[in-house]
C-alpha cells in the first residue's frame, strides 16, 4: 500500500504557500480540498499581532461604488463564510446589516446602490430619520440618505484567520513556521535555510510583499491604520446595532461585539509602517480623529473611554486594486489588498485556485502593470474593521 501511497502523492500538484493571513490559509485549505499538496510557510502563527488579519473584526460588505467584480465576489464570499460556520460548528459572521451615511444625492453610495440591485444583492435606501429610528443616537443632519445591506455584517477576523489555518491543517497542509525567502529562479523558497521546491508558489505575505519583491511589488505602500474601541452603554451593541461606513468622512466601524467596545476605525491613509520595526502603540492624534467622529456622528458617545486600541496595517496598491500576478513560471504574487481583501477570502480562493490550475486567467486589473490613483473607501471593514 505505501507503494500505492507514493505514486497518488507523486502524481498530486504541489503548492507552497508562503503567508498564513486570511488569504494564505484559505488558498492553502481550498487547494488541500481540492486534492493538492500543499505546504503553508508563516514566520509567526496564523493571527499574529503583525498580520493585517490580526484585528478583531472585518466588516463584509457588497457596496463599492460603480464596480461589479468586487460586489459579486463579495456576496459569493458571504455564502462561504456560512458554509465554513457549518463545517468548523464556530460563530464567524455576525449578519447586523451595513448602514452607508450618504451625504451626496447622487454620490458614491448611490452608485454603489444601482449595482447591488443590478446584481440582485439586496438593499434599501433610507431616510435619516428613519435610520436614526433604526440606530438610535445617530445624528444625521448632513445625510441625504442612508444605504442599508441588511446582509452585510461583522467578521470575527482573527479568529477566523486562525480557525481556517486549523481546518488547512486538518485537511491534510503542511504547516511549516519559518521566515521565508524566494529561492533563486523558479518555484522554490528557502525556509530558515530548508529549499522547499513545489509545482506553485504564492506569496501572499501582505505587508511583507514589496520588501521581497521590491522590483514587481515596490510600489505596495504599507500604511499604519489606528483602530479604537470605547467603552459604551449596553444598548450600544451589535447586533442588533448594525455596523456602518461613512465614505465622504472615512470612517467605519460598529456597535460592542464580543464586550471588546464599539469600533471606530479612520479609513483615510495613514502614515508608512514598517510591520517588523513599527511600533504598536497608537498614536495621540488619531485618537482625537476617533473622538472627533464620535462628536459628529454620535454625540452622545463623547467623552466614552478607550477601552481596546490596536495598530493594524494596509498594503496599498494605488488604485485599490489586488495583485494576482505571475513573475515568472509557477511562482504568483498575491497581495495589495489595499484593506478591503479580508471578507473576500473563501471567494478569492477559489478563484486563485483555479488560475493555478490553469482553468482560468486572472483578470487584467490585477497585473504588474503602472496603476492610476484613486480614491474610495477601501474597508472590507478594514484591514481592522
Amino acid at each position: 500500500m505505501w507503494v500505492l501511497s507514493a505514486i497518488k502523492e507523486w502524481w498530486m500538484k504541489s503548492a507552497i504557500v508562503v503567508g498564513a493571513g486570511i488569504w494564505g490559509t484559505s488558498l492553502a485549505l481550498r487547494l488541500a480540498d481540492e486534492g493538492w499538496r500543499v505546504t503553508l510557510v508563516e514566520q509567526y502563527a496564523p493571527g499574529h499581532v503583525r498580520q493585517a488579519s490580526a484585528g478583531e473584526t472585518r466588516l463584509l460588505r457588497c457596496a463599492h461604488g460603480s464596480d461589479d467584480w468586487y460586489p459579486r465576489l463579495a456576496w459569493q464570499a458571504r455564502d462561504a463564510w456560512r458554509r465554513l460556520e457549518q463545517r468548523t460548528g464556530e460563530d464567524l459572521y455576525v449578519e447586523s446589516g451595513v448602514m452607508w451615511f450618504a451625504r451626496d444625492p447622487d454620490g458614491w453610495e448611490t452608485r454603489s446602490a444601482r449595482v447591488l440591485e443590478r446584481l440582485d444583492i439586496p438593499c434599501e435606501l433610507l431616510d435619516p430619520a428613519e435610520a436614526a429610528r433604526r440606530f438610535p443616537g445617530l445624528r444625521g443632519d448632513d445625510l441625504a440618505f442612508v444605504l442599508w445591506e441588511p446582509n452585510a455584517g461583522v467578521l470575527r477576523a482573527r479568529r477566523a484567520t486562525q480557525v481556517t489555518a486549523r481546518l488547512a491543517g486538518a485537511a491534510g497542509v503542511r504547516q511549516v513556521r519559518a521566515r521565508a525567502v524566494p529561492y533563486g529562479r523558479g518555484a522554490g523558497v528557502v525556509a530558515d535555510g530548508e529549499v522547499l521546491t513545489a509545482d506553485r508558489v504564492v506569496w501572499a505575505c501582505g505587508a511583507w510583499l514589496p520588501w521581497l519583491f521590491p522590483h514587481e511589488a515596490g510600489h505596495v505602500q504599507v500604511t499604519r491604520q489606528d483602530t479604537f474601541h470605547f467603552g459604551v452603554p449596553r444598548d450600544w451593541t451589535t447586533p442588533p446595532l448594525p455596523a456602518f461606513c461613512d465614505y465622504d468622512l472615512s470612517a467605519y466601524g460598529h456597535g460592542d461585539l464580543d464586550g471588546v467596545g464599539m469600533k471606530i476605525t479612520s479609513d483615510a491613509e495613514g502614515e508608512p509602517y514598517d510591520p517588523e520595526t513599527g511600533g504598536r502603540r497608537v498614536l495621540r492624534h488619531t485618537e482625537e480623529q476617533a473622538r472627533a467622529y464620535l462628536a459628529r456622528r454620535f454625540p452622545s458617545l463623547v467623552g466614552a473611554p478607550v477601552v481596546f486600541s490596536q495598530v493594524c496595517q494596509y498594503a496599498l496598491t494605488s488604485d485599490a486594486e489586488w495583485i494576482i500576478a505571475e513573475i515568472e513560471d509557477g511562482v504568483w504574487l498575491l497581495g495589495g489588498e489595499s484593506g478591503h481583501g479580508f471578507k473576500h477570502a473563501p471567494a478569492l480562493a477559489a478563484y486563485v485556485a483555479e488560475i493555478l490550475d490553469g482553468a482560468r486567467e486572472p483578470d487584467a486589473r490585477f497585473g504588474l502593470h503602472e496603476r492610476p490613483p484613486a480614491r474610495g473607501l477601501r474597508t472590507s471593514g478594514g484591514t481592522t474593521p
